[in-house]
Formats: C-alpha cells, sequence, structure tokens
C-alpha cells in the first residue's frame, strides 16, 4: 500500500495548488480517496470525530446490494433459458444462466457507472469541489430497476436526466429532493414506454424469440390471468420482473446489514411494510363489504409485499437519508405512506401495474413538509407546558 501512496502523490504532483493543473485537482482527489481515508477535514461549523464517512456508508450500501444483484444475473438468464426448447428436459446449469445474465447486465453497470461519473467529474471540476461518493449506489442501483433489454442508450439518457436534473439542477449530492435512480426510472418510462412497460421487457429477449414469454405475476393479475408461481418462487424471486427487484430474501439479506450496520433506517422500512400490507388488507375486504374487486384486490395481502419492486424500493431507496423525511415520527409517517400510495396505486393503475416508483418519488416531495409539520407540532407542545408550567407558578406564587 506504502508504493500506492507514493505513486498517487507523484501522480498528484501537477494538480496540487498553484500548479499548472490545480483545476483539475477533483478528478485526482477522488481517485484517491476512493483507495485511502480523505486527509482532509472540516475547517468550520460542528465537528465530531467517527470512523463512519460518506464513503463507508456507501460502500455498505453497494456491498447490501450485491445478494440481490448476483440473483439477478442468474435470474435473468434462467427466465430467458428455462423455456428455451434445448433446456426443457435437463433444466438449465446455473453458469449457463448466470453468464447469460451478466453479459447483459454488466454493460449496462459499465454504461450508468460511465456517464454518471463523467458528469459528476464535469461539474466538480467546473464548481472547484471534490468528488462525493454518493454516485457509487445511484450507479449501481440505476441498472438493478431497469428491464433487461433496455438499449444502453437508454440507460445512458436516463442517467443524464438524474444527474442534471435530478441532482446537479439542486445542488449536487445532498441537496437533492428526489431519489435520483427513481428518477432516472421515471424518465424512461414516461419517455419511452414501450421498453418499460408491458408483457415483452421482463424477460431476456422475450419479444424477439417464438415461445418466450416475459409476463409478470403483476401484469397478469392486470390482465386477469391466472398467476402460476408459488408464494416461495415469489420469495425467492424465480419469476420475471426488473433485474434485481424479484428476490425479497436477497432483499432481506441486504436489509438485515443495512440495519445491523445502522446504515438504513428500521423506522421507515417497518413502516412502509406495514402501510403496503394496511393498503392490501383493506382491498382483501373488500368482498366482506359487498364490494367484488378484480384480480389485483384479491391478491392476497402478503403476496402484494413479495412481489414487484416493493421490497426494493422500500429497503434502499425509499431509505435514502437525503430524500427522506428526518424526523423519527416523520420517518413512521414517510413511510408508511410510501408502502399504502405504493399498492393504491398499483391495484388503481392498470396501465401500469406498479406503484413504488411513483409511491416513493411522491413521497420524497412531501418528506420536508412532514417534517415541518412534526416539528411545529414539537414546538407547540412545548408552548404548551412552558405556559402551563408558568401559570402553576403564578397560581404557587
Amino acid at each position: 500500500m506504502e508504493w500506492i501512496r507514493q505513486r498517487l502523490d507523484k501522480i498528484r504532483e501537477p494538480f496540487n495548488k498553484g500548479n499548472k493543473l490545480e483545476k483539475y485537482a477533483p478528478a485526482i482527489n477522488a481517485l484517491d480517496t476512493f483507495l485511502f481515508t480523505p486527509n482532509h477535514t472540516t475547517k468550520k461549523g460542528a465537528h465530531i470525530r467517527d470512523a463512519v464517512d460518506l464513503k463507508r456508508v456507501m460502500i455498505t450500501v453497494v456491498v447490501a446490494l450485491v445478494p440481490a444483484l448476483l440473483f439477478g444475473m442468474w435470474n435473468s438468464g434462467y427466465q430467458y433459458l428455462h423455456q428455451l426448447p434445448e433446456y426443457a428436459a435437463e433444466g438449465v446449469p446455473f453458469m449457463d444462466a448466470f453468464i447469460h445474465g451478466a453479459m447483459k447486465i454488466l454493460p449496462m453497470i459499465a454504461v450508468s457507472y460511465g456517464v454518471g461519473l463523467g458528469i459528476e467529474f464535469a461539474f466538480a471540476i467546473f464548481r472547484g469541489h471534490e468528488v462525493n461518493e454518493g454516485y457509487l449506489v445511484t450507479g449501481l442501483l440505476i441498472p438493478m430497476i431497469m428491464p433487461i433489454d433496455i438499449p444502453l442508450w437508454m440507460v445512458a439518457l436516463s442517467v443524464v436526466f438524474a444527474v442534471l436534473i435530478g441532482k446537479e439542477a439542486f445542488g449536487g449530492t445532498g441537496m437533492n429532493i428526489l431519489n435520483p435512480a427513481l428518477t432516472a426510472r421515471a424518465f424512461a418510462f414516461f419517455a419511452y414506454p414501450t421498453f418499460m412497460s408491458g408483457n415483452t421487457v421482463w424477460v431476456s429477449n422475450a419479444s424477439e424469440v417464438d415461445g418466450v414469454s416475459g409476463e409478470t405475476i403483476l401484469g397478469n393479475l392486470a390482465a386477469g390471468n391466472e398467476v402460476t408461481h408459488s408464494v416461495m418462487d415469489m420469495f425467492y424471486g424465480i419469476i420475471p420482473g426488473s433485474i434485481a427487484e424479484t428476490s425479497a430474501l436477497c432483499i432481506l439479506a441486504g436489509a438485515l446489514l443495512l440495519l445491523f450496520t445502522g446504515v438504513g433506517n428500521w423506522r421507515i422500512i417497518v413502516s412502509g411494510f406495514i402501510g403496503a400490507a394496511v393498503m392490501g388488507l383493506i382491498f382483501n375486504a373488500l368482498p366482506s363489504l359487498g364490494v367484488a374487486g378484480n384480480d389485483l384486490t384479491n391478491f392476497p395481502w402478503y403476496s402484494h409485499l413479495l412481489v414487484g419492486g416493493l421490497a426494493f424500493g422500500i429497503v434502499f431507496m425509499a431509505t435514502d437519508p437525503v430524500s427522506a423525511a428526518q424526523t423519527f415520527k416523520g420517518m413512521w409517517i414517510y413511510g408508511f405512506l410510501v408502502g399504502f400510495f405504493s399498492i393504491m396505486i398499483r391495484v388503481f393503475n392498470p396501465a401500469y401495474p406498479e406503484g413504488v416508483m411513483l409511491g416513493i418519488l411522491l413521497m420524497n416531495v412531501f418528506a420536508p413538509t412532514i417534517d415541518h409539520y412534526v416539528i411545529q407540532a414539537n414546538v407547540s407542545r412545548r408552548k404548551k407546558r412552558l405556559k402551563s408550567a408558568n401559570h402553576q407558578i403564578e397560581t404557587a406564587v
């Protein structure tokens, strides 16, 4: 490591203050801080000594995403290959499925990081500040929530929109009001809807190879078709869907890591699933109230928690500390409404039988308002207690 340290110090000499490449120092500093602990400290404001910094937090989230990503690579290949005649008799070998999925997904990750980090570096140099590590997570999340066959140029455009409009327009890392990864997905969905919805986008080559179906569970329910997958298939994630959103088991593993390390907020996660369960139970209760409902409203509430992007969205995107609520009570309200609205949108929008993206983005917008009223309510309670205490003192005197 000392040799690497010496080489980096030699490389960065032209970028030091006063040298001809000083303007481009943020670019070389980003490589330095990626490999080593940053050697700069804050100069004003409150100071807290802690082993945790932004880089460690972001890397922890990336590690938590790895189980879902690896499973997504295998499942993406399996969902395609197991429908081909040559695999019908003996099944799909693990490596065949994994390699097929990896060949589709790794280029998307490369494009996401290449385009996104390029913009981040450009803004860092233009504004004269250091490159932040926030895009380490966003750059991985964007491909993970996309359909398997989305063209790479659409991924690139979605990244550009997310970084420029969803992040840098508000001032960069820590200033955005919307989750950047979901901003990218929303852009792709509304700009290129035929590539982001329907029954042919969730399984590789489903639109090109005869006999290959890409219908998701929610898509089948919205169309009034029978669901053939078991609850355990839904839990393990052996179903069609976005690249890394299908396995509740892998998402649970990532959630436990985030909670154990204190990176993820348990209040938002727990309240998010409670809100989704409550909305599911309300829909399930419609027949007892004399309302017939449909296949989506009659879908068991616990199954609603396992399919679509709900679990992935609540664990990895609703908990974004920048765009989520900040107060403890606000987190409970925010998380509950994310889950509640996600199931509501999923059921009431048959053209797009999923709602977690819109549910989280909607609550991102209202998170500051929730915190405002939580704080104001707390201030009002304190004023009432002060007024009551003063009254008691006056009475005693």
